[in-house]
């Protein structure tokens, strides 16, 4: 028989030497990482948490946004990460592919605060990959129209536009309005966004084929070009980058466009930015659709969401913090600390929102957005799609040569892609 070792220090120590074996990661806090204006205020939200919790520690690291991404993929490979931490929606394909976050849906089966059918069901999707849900979203933003109520009004619209035809009538309306110096819109050349938004109101993928290559010659990509450049080529819109327009908020006010396609963050810097004569003179509204019984048009699915990493032993106290934060009235709080739109729809009954006119309008408009493809290669690929458009609208291309060229850049981009889907169905039993 194996002679029995002797434990120094009597039951106490007995029972310390089973608690560390047992649960020793209880005692550890979860380590959370939140980025740039987020992460300053969630910590003060953690306070009531820990109170709630008593025997969950949170430990917050704010992280600037411009260092995030590179820092958690760092992390990732340094088996550092963190157990919780947010991460913008469009992060999540590359995360996904790395294997390196928590297949959620387990955890919704015991959940009570996060259930599919308390988000937008668009943002929810930009969180599904493959079937498995691998982020709750905190927060939301999509990109409605912002306008001036005033020079609509002089230009003879009474509302704003419901569908393609009455929204370039309008931006014509307003261009003999203004003069030949001033634009009925701006949209900066260097934004992907609005070109893609018009793409998928026209009803492209985007990629076919299972994301495997691009469908940019179809006809629904083409359409959405052609009156995108259209805009252009008729000085409705100016060709203009961001780093070329000297003052957005200035030169809305003193009418140098009527028009300007942006997400909620604007809300706030609109009020705080533009004159107080003018406070009463703006306006929000949902995106045209090509069609009136389509109304409102698409739009992008943005936002932040929270993940779990695969390799956290603190799995179960970050599910409860991610639940905690998509409780309503934490995501009002958060709105109020931050502007950041409230991913669950329970927390938009709160008066503040619900009778804001301009907050209302991207409530309508978050019923009706869209993920953009669900790949890591997306980013590239957008900017590509950018800077051909640009090309285009510059006369630089025709039509028929930038959606050519976009479609033979985006097939060599996704080239990797492919030969792994192809290996991938070789292995699989």
């Amino acid at each position: 028989m194996r002679p029995r070792t002797r434990l120094r220090g009597g039951p106490l120590a007995l029972l310390v030497a089973v608690l560390a074996g047992c649960g020793g990661d209880a005692a550890q806090p979860v380590r959370f990482w939140a980025l740039g204006r987020e992460g300053e205020v969630v910590q003060r939200l953690m306070a009531d948490f820990t109170r709630r919790n008593p025997g969950i520690a949170v430990k917050v690291q704010q992280i600037p946004w411009t260092a995030a991404h590179e820092k958690l993929l760092t992390a990732f490979v340094g088996d550092a990460s963190p157990d919780l931490a947010q991460v913008g929606n469009t992060w999540l394909p590359e995360f996904a592919a790395l294997r390196a976050i928590e297949d959620l849906s387990p955890h919704l089966d015991n959940g009570t605060v996060v259930r599919a059918d308390n988000f937008f069901p668009g943002v929810w999707a930009t969180n599904t990959i493959a079937g498995r849900v691998l982020g709750v979203p905190w927060y939301v933003d999509t990109r409605v129209l912002f306008y001036r109520k005033d020079i609509l009004a002089q230009a003879g619209i009474v509302e704003p536009p419901r569908t393609w035809d009455e929204w370039r009538g309008a931006m014509e309306r307003i261009k003999r309005t203004v003069g030949p110096d001033r634009f009925a819109i701006l949209l900066p050349v260097d934004e992907w966004a609005q070109l893609v938004v018009l793409a998928m109101e026209a009803g492209s993928p985007l990629l076919r084929d299972g994301d495997r290559f691009g469908a940019f010659r179809g006809p629904e990509f083409r359409r959405a070009l052609e009156f995108y450049v259209a805009l252009f080529s008729d000085r409705l819109a100016p060709a203009l980058d961001r780093n070329q327009v000297a003052n957005l908020y200035q030169q809305f006010a003193e009418g140098h466009f009527a028009m300007y396609i942006t997400g909620p963050w604007n809300l706030g810097e609109f009020r705080r930015r533009l004159p107080a004569a003018l406070q009463d003179g703006w306006a929000t509204a949902p995106l045209a659709a090509v069609c009136a019984e389509d109304w409102p048009g698409i739009s992008l699915a943005g936002g932040s969401s929270l993940v779990l990493f695969r390799s956290s032993r603190r799995k179960d106290a970050g599910w409860k913090i991610i639940e905690y934060l998509s409780e309503p009235a934490q995501q009002v709080a958060f709105y109020h600390a931050t502007g950041d739109l409230p991913a669950h729809r329970g927390a938009w009954e709160d008066p503040s929102l619900a009778g804001d006119s301009r907050t209302r309008a991207f409530f309508t408009q978050l019923a009706h957005v869209r993920p953009v493809p669900k790949i890591p290669e997306w980013e590239q690929i957008a900017q590509r799609t950018a800077e051909l458009a640009e090309q285009a609208l510059r006369g630089r291309m025709s039509i028929d040569e930038a959606v050519t060229a976009l479609d033979r850049d985006v097939d060599r981009m996704l080239e990797k892609r492919r030969w792994l889907l192809v290996r991938a169905s070789r292995v699989r039993p």
